[in-house]
């Protein structure tokens, strides 16, 4: 399975982008899909999350300002930012978990939040 990031760019505080993702797989048999971020130097983690069923999770410092919609018939998974911090800057990737608990994490695409 692969999973190609794209969107990324540079944008100023509070500003908005839309990130996406392209799976080569069916993702509608995909049980978790989500998005990873990646800090300079620090370790990646989920920041959004959605499940086969439609339900969406976010860790408290993003929710309200990122939101995770997926494209079963294009097989593509989007992250919509706003409120954009620097904090925020770093790479963003795509990540799906199957039914038999196999993880797969994509390549991103680098975000910077700067004025």
């Amino acid at each position: 399975v692969q999973l190609q990031a794209s969107g990324g760019g540079l944008v100023q505080p509070g500003g908005r982008l839309r990130v996406s993702c392209r799976a080569s797989t069916d993702i509608s048999t995909i049980n978790l899909v989500g998005w990873f971020h990646q800090a300079p130097g620090k370790q990646r983690y989920l920041i959004a999350t959605i499940t086969s069923g439609g339900s969406t999770s976010y860790p408290d410092s993003v929710k309200g300002r990122f939101t995770i919609s997926r494209d079963i018939r294009e097989n593509t998974i989007n992250l919509q930012m706003s409120s954009l911090k620097p904090e925020d800057t770093g790479v963003y990737g795509c990540y799906l978990r199957d039914k038999y608990g196999h993880e797969t994490w994509g390549q991103g695409t680098l975000v910077t939040v700067s004025s």
